[in-house]
């Protein structure tokens, strides 16, 4: 039967080890979605996770990669539950729309890293492009065509559909269109469809 070497930890220190890490990335999620990557402050994660500061540079190294942890772990959770665009171009579209309006969280995360300024490449930027590609692959496969930059301004415009309402939601007021009860969002999640549908419709009509 295999043990475990003298030096190395055993099943419950990792087990705890792990348990204290995931509390660290769901403090921080909350921490930079309520004040981005600059305005956080690791004591406040730290504490609200129950452990000391010193574990979030044992575990992360510095704030700005615990905030790429964050990312990379929402956006895991973004992948699980939603299809590719090339099964269904709505659907794609809608599932997106219910996930955001579910999970803002996530969108404020976007928001921050946005607004937070980089003079380097994002983290786990290879990760993202193979993750991209992915779907644009994906659309081009049910047009009938080579991935092209075409086709990935195609996708980012579907995920903006998706996204919009939710990120201007002031904006949104202004035009009327708020989703402030069940039936506004249901009506706006109806539209962002609509539109989608009518989009693509349009576009292979046209080819």
């Amino acid at each position: 039967m295999l043990r475990d070497m003298p030096n190395s930890p055993g099943p419950r220190a990792r087990s705890s080890a792990a348990a204290t890490k995931q509390a660290l990335l769901d403090s921080a999620r909350d921490e930079f979605a309520e004040h981005g990557i600059a305005g956080a402050r690791v004591d406040r994660i730290a504490k609200r996770a129950g452990v000391n500061k010193e574990r979030i540079y044992g575990y992360f190294g510095n704030k700005e990669k615990l905030f790429d942890a964050v990312m990379k772990a929402a956006m895991d959770e973004l992948v699980e539950v939603t299809a590719m665009p090339g099964d269904n171009p709505v659907d794609y579209v809608g599932k997106l729309f219910d996930y955001y309006v579910r999970n803002p969280v996530l969108l404020r995360l976007l928001l921050w890293e946005s607004l937070y300024h980089r003079t380097n490449t994002l983290p786990e930027q290879q990760w993202r492009v193979d993750r991209c590609r992915q779907k644009v692959v994906s659309l081009a496969d049910r047009l009938g065509e080579e991935p092209s930059d075409e086709i990935g301004r195609t996708v980012l415009t579907l995920k903006g559909l998706a996204l919009m309402p939710m990120v201007m939601p002031q904006i949104a007021a202004l035009f009327g269109a708020s989703m402030d009860t069940p039936e506004s969002i249901a009506q706006m999640r109806e539209h962002v469809m609509a539109f989608a549908r009518t989009a693509m419709e349009n576009r292979t009509t046209a080819e």
